[in-house]
């Protein structure tokens, strides 16, 4: 499927879609991207204002994609795994629990959560569709379906 694009005034640009039921294009994705970039942002700061090494961001950061080993059992149950630890809600929850505690160690736990899905929102990383590895609900990754 092609579309019609307009980058400058009278200006005309074709470019392929690469979307599918399930994905968003256009501006929805950038709000989504931004969206995710603000969460990313807010979830270091969290883990900085409550004493989290900065040395430790790197590796902890990259925990949650641990998620991916689903993809072991097939494209149905990877996605639906890897998504149980990219949404929103497992920050939250942690954060919730964090603040009811009053544990600062869980705020750590949480702010990593939130700032690993941030991180993939705004790199363009969205929530795994059933279907592929590859697809998302912020578009196909990687190289375009032929």
């Amino acid at each position: 499927m092609t579309a019609t694009t307009t980058g400058l005034p009278g200006l005309a640009l074709t470019a392929r879609r690469t979307t599918s039921p399930g994905m968003t294009d256009g501006a929805v994705r950038t709000w989504l991207r931004l969206e995710g970039l603000a969460a990313f942002v807010a979830g270091l700061a969290l883990f900085v204002a409550t004493g989290g090494n900065w040395l430790l961001i790197v590796p902890l950061i990259l925990v949650p994609d641990i998620s991916a080993a689903g993809y072991l059992a097939g494209p149905r149950v990877g996605a639906f795994v890897y998504n149980a630890f990219h949404t929103w809600l497992p920050g939250i929850v942690t954060l919730g629990i964090a603040a009811w505690l009053g544990s600062s160690t869980v705020v750590l736990a949480a702010a990593i959560l939130i700032a690993h899905v941030g991180m993939d929102r705004a790199a363009g990383y969205g929530l795994k569709l059933p279907t592929s590895f590859q697809d998302t609900h912020l578009g196909r990754m990687g190289r375009a379906k032929a």
